[in-house]
């Protein structure tokens, strides 16, 4: 009759809680994997203990873990499925303990072989993952000649359990792994049509632009020049989105120019808000300015500070309703000028607002087709704005207006303006 010891039983616990709270803090997992099948000889007192896993490849079991001393042998060990104690616990999803496994015809012999040990006994465990068994982890032979009994089986069951995270582990990083791979070729074939679609429309749609404004030029009458006029809006639309794919796919591929020079912020505002008065005033759409007391001039690129700044104010004088207002406002801070795109149109729902500086992203199609456009403005602003080191972000209630901010930072050797 065996002898119930309790203060080993709760030290063995103990060390069992302690191994496992130690996987948890393995990132590689051929060492976790190592961990466990040490823990396992470890917490049962065993001479080895091993860690199958399914192979597809061979339809045959194959070791991931064991003594690291015999692994390089060990790996060109295969393990038939069908006729082996541990294809048994493999197949059945079933644990087993067996005392006598010479006399068991299941018993497989090739890594008695390898090490060089006789199998007197074995306890073996299924992995389980999803609720589909895609190992074994099994212990062979007590070091102290003794059994294998319920106590055991409870620590590689909890063992194995840990192989089956560290599985769930290896499959996530490999399924994220294979998404940003997709993910990453679907961008890149994306900039590559981009760009040459990019470049070959420009020839000919210059010339569509050339000769349509000299035709203009020549022809008197009025109806024949009205339909000239709408090949030439129409091609000014089509060159103003080649030139931001162009911008947006220059700033992700890394290939677009940043001509750096002193740019005057408040000049630069009201210049391009002058674009856009008459705009605003043929909308019945009231387009205010609030400008430093004194000119603030920080280093840039002014043509796409140009191309950030007119994307925000026509954006703002699309969606808002005449009658509406829209206000720029800039405001100093330390080390940073902010720029405020203010306006009380249409608004943008707040399920939307994570995702409208992404490309071709459209806002709704009720919203967004209604006034057309290719979701491409507010990315080519964010990336210009990103050139220049700065941050954008929107606020927005849907039916009350939207207010897109910018923050730039400003050189001090250029700053006029006095605390």
């Amino acid at each position: 009759m065996s002898f119930f010891d309790p203060n080993a039983y709760v030290k063995r616990l103990e060390r069992l809680v302690e191994v496992c709270r130690n996987l948890g803090k393995s990132e590689d997992v051929k060492h976790l994997l190592q961990q466990v099948v040490n823990a396992a000889c470890d917490l049962t007192g065993s001479q080895y203990s091993f860690l199958f896993t399914y192979e597809q490849e061979t339809d045959l079991l194959k070791i991931v873990a064991g003594p690291l001393e015999n692994r390089d042998a060990l790996a060109r060990v295969r393990v038939p499925i069908e006729k082996s104690l541990t294809g048994s616990v493999y197949s059945k999803s079933r644990s087993i303990t067996i005392n006598n496994a010479q006399s068991d015809p299941r018993m497989f012999h090739d890594m008695e072989r390898v090490l060089r040990y006789t199998t007197q006994a074995i306890c073996a465990v299924p992995v389980i993952f999803r609720g589909k068994t895609i190992g074994v982890l099994e212990t062979v032979n007590k070091r102290d000649k003794s059994i294998y009994n319920e106590d055991d089986l409870i620590i590689l069951e909890t063992l194995a359990s840990q192989a089956a995270i560290a599985a769930l582990s290896t499959s996530l990083i490999e399924e994220t792994e294979n998404a940003y791979t997709e993910a990453k070729e679907l961008d890149q074939m994306k900039n590559n049509f981009i760009a040459i679609a990019s470049h070959e429309l420009r020839t000919p749609l210059g010339l569509v632009l050339g000769h349509a404004t000299f035709l203009r030029e020549l022809i008197s009458d009025e109806q024949q020049r009205s339909q000239v006029e709408i090949i030439i809006r129409n091609a000014t639309k089509l060159k103003t989105i080649i030139e931001e794919l162009a911008n947006i796919n220059g700033y992700q591929t890394g290939s677009a120019r940043f001509r750096v020079k002193t740019v005057p912020i408040n000049a630069l505002i009201q210049k391009i808000c002058e674009q856009f008065y008459e705009q605003a005033c043929q909308n019945n759409i009231s387009l205010q300015t609030n400008l430093l007391t004194q000119e603030i001039q920080i280093e840039g690129d002014e043509e796409k500070l140009v191309i950030a700044f007119s994307n925000l104010i026509k954006n703002a004088l699309i969606f808002t309703n005449p009658q509406g207002h829209v206000v720029v406002s800039i405001e100093q801070l330390p080390g940073f000028v902010q720029i405020s795109f203010d306006d009380d149109g249409i608004g943008i729902p707040e399920n939307e607002l994570h995702k409208i500086f992404t490309r071709f992203y459209q806002v709704q199609s009720h919203l967004t087709r209604k006034h057309g456009g290719m979701g491409l403005g507010l990315s080519a602003t964010k990336a210009m704005i990103e050139m220049h080191k700065g941050k954008i972000w929107v606020e927005s209630v849907e039916g009350k207006g939207s207010k897109f901010t910018v923050l730039l930072p400003i050189s001090a050797q250029h700053n006029t303006m006095r605390p």
